[in-house]
């Protein structure tokens, strides 16, 4: 045991090392706009102090400085996206990118903001939160964060009697009254743990007789069959391999720690299996989302390695199309058409406008041509089917954005008209407007506030108080250049804002390939787009997941004979049909 003394000299040690994490930092320099002009005007002042040679070393010091800034100016917003990319990104919210409003006050204090909105209003750009503050920045309430019974839809519920009494019986605490049932009942909520897969082992009795030496097996349950892995099983693992981001090893490592091998070769090839059974519906799907009245498309990288051999890649490029093209990618579809969202994924060498283009080969000649929500990629265009594009407004907003440091004032006008915008948006779907309800909305109360933005920025490069190749020009022009595109929202009715429900649909193939890092073979990545397709089409459709792909499969040959009855929408019915 150490002495006094020394337990004394350990105590003031960790005293002292306290005091230096708590000291006060040292301020830092405060950025100052000062004109090369004032410099030089400071330095003639100042001639009388400095010889010929210092002179001449002052002035082009300063005009380094000059240069140096205008090109940091240039070129921040790489430096501020490689930084993102390395350290992530904060909120882009317009509160927590220029501060208050010009009143004094946040925006979300506006006592006319809506505290709901729909799920499309722009709470995250893209990766990150940069949406507008549609919702309220009230208090949370008492509890907030502890989930109801209500919440448990997937539970088993048990009904336990009392004890010792029941409806009608004497009261035992008063001699003439009598106790009833009192609704809702008091519930308690018990979680268990288990293996995402369970193993069950039958075991079938045998007799043999003992003249002739036949053996006599017991048969096996009913509903069980022969089938070593049942349709829940390779549910589970497309869920946790396609939804939860979770590889086949780690699920293979799971599973042993329960006792239950389940080898990751096993599991490709029991989702495989289950793949053919349900692609009729998946086609079924495309045919369906080429139907929608609104299609938001976007792309994002992808690894795959039977693609990373230059030979096999040309053999695969049939058409010729994609020869001496590297990238491969993973393109996210969401169609929307009245209350329907449906989700396609697809992998490979195509670009998003080429993948929604062989969507758009199956729409109905008799419909009109969609709107098309992407960004000003010219790669993400459907080519030769027509369309009306629409661009979306977060990614020209988030030009602004990553110029803020340097022009806060242009900066802050920018996000605080783009923030009338989008509340004026989440307003019109938070009173359920038709879209061309919605549209008139937009005009009276939006359509205003985007005249004097494209004015205002008209006159900064006109009468050249900005650089046109400067950070804040190029996201000026970039906004000017696209403007009847990112205005569609104020002379079509039904034309979206943004793009982040497309953005968060390729959350899940970004989940996967931050996990399992790529695929093996492009028919692996077929796989993975159908699975990932009717995982989050069910979630958009408020369907669960895991009791659609289990239908589909149980069911498959009524899925092949007739898919328009097994959506994510409609499968509770034809599974009603049969059971009658």
């Amino acid at each position: 045991m150490a002495s006094s003394r020394e337990l004394k000299r350990r105590k003031e040690k960790r005293n002292q090392r306290a005091q230096k994490r708590t000291a006060t930092p040292s301020p830092q320099s405060k950025r100052r706009d000062i004109s090369v002009d004032e410099l030089h005007a400071i330095i003639e002042r100042a001639k009388s102090a400095l010889s010929p040679e210092d002179q001449e070393k002052l002035t082009d010091a300063v005009d380094t400085l000059a240069y140096l800034t205008q090109e940091l100016d240039t070129k921040g917003t790489s430096i501020r996206r490689l930084r993102k990319m390395l350290f992530g990104s904060g909120s882009e919210k317009t509160r927590h990118v220029v501060g208050a409003s010009p009143e004094g006050k946040s925006a979300s204090t506006d006592p006319n903001e809506q505290p709901s909105a729909s799920s499309e209003t722009p709470d995250a750009l893209g990766p990150s939160n940069a949406g507008e503050d549609v919702k309220a920045d009230t208090k949370k309430p008492k509890g907030h964060g502890r989930n109801p019974a209500s919440a448990y839809t997937g539970a088993t519920r048990m009904r336990i009697p009392h004890e010792s009494l029941t409806a009608k019986d004497a009261c035992p605490e008063c001699p003439d009254g009598k106790v009833y049932p009192v609704t809702p009942p008091a519930q308690l909520v018990r979680i268990t743990g288990m293996s995402p897969l369970v193993a069950h082992i039958y075991e079938l009795e045998r007799l043999r007789c003992n003249l002739c030496g036949q053996v006599f097996t017991a048969k096996s349950p009913i509903g069980i069959g022969n089938s070593k892995y049942d349709e829940t099983a390779s549910a589970m693992i497309g869920m946790l391999k396609y939804g939860a981001g979770l590889p086949f090893n780690r699920i293979e490592k799971l599973q042993r720690g329960f006792g239950i091998l389940l080898p990751a070769s096993t599991q490709w090839e029991v989702v495989e299996k289950a793949a053919v059974q349900i692609t009729p519906a998946y086609t079924e799907l495309v045919r369906q989302a080429a139907q929608g009245q609104v299609l938001y498309n976007d792309d994002t990288t992808m690894k795959v390695l039977e693609l990373n051999d230059i030979e096999r890649r040309n053999e695969l490029d049939e058409e010729g199309r994609f020869k001496g093209r590297t990238g491969i990618f993973t393109s996210g579809i969401v169609s929307t058409n009245d209350e329907r969202q449906i989700t396609l994924f697809f992998t490979g060498q195509k670009h998003a406008g080429e993948n929604i283009a062989d969507v758009l080969a199956q729409r109905a000649a008799e419909l009109s041509p969609p709107i098309q929500m992407c960004d000003a990629l010219s790669r993400n265009v459907s080519g030769d089917f027509e369309s009306v594009v629409a661009n979306c407004n977060a990614h020209a907003r988030r030009n602004f954005v990553d110029v803020n440091d340097s022009f806060p004032d242009e900066v802050c006008h920018v996000l605080e008209t783009w923030r009338q915008v989008f509340r004026n948006d989440a307003r019109a779907k938070a009173d359920n407007l038709n879209p061309e309800e919605r549209l008139a909305y937009h005009i009276e109360h939006s359509a205003p506030l985007m005249k004097d933005l494209k004015a205002w920025c008209k006159s900064l490069l006109d009468e050249r108080k900005v650089e046109p190749n400067g950070g804040l020009g190029k996201a000026i022009k970039y906004l000017l250049e696209h403007w009847h595109k990112l205005t569609l929202f104020l002379t079509k009715a039904g034309a979206p804002l943004e793009n982040n429900i497309c953005e968060r649909a390729i959350k899940k193939a970004i989940l996967h390939r931050k996990n399992a890092l790529f695929y093996k073979t492009l028919g692996g990545a077929r796989v993975g787009d159908l699975f990932m397709s009717f995982i989050h089409t069910a979630e958009l459709n408020k369907v669960d997941p895991f009791d659609y792909l289990v239908s589909l499969q149980r069911h498959h040959q009524a899925v092949e004979d007739e898919p328009a009855a097994w959506m994510p929408w409609n499968y509770t019915e034809a599974l009603a049909r049969l059971s009658h």
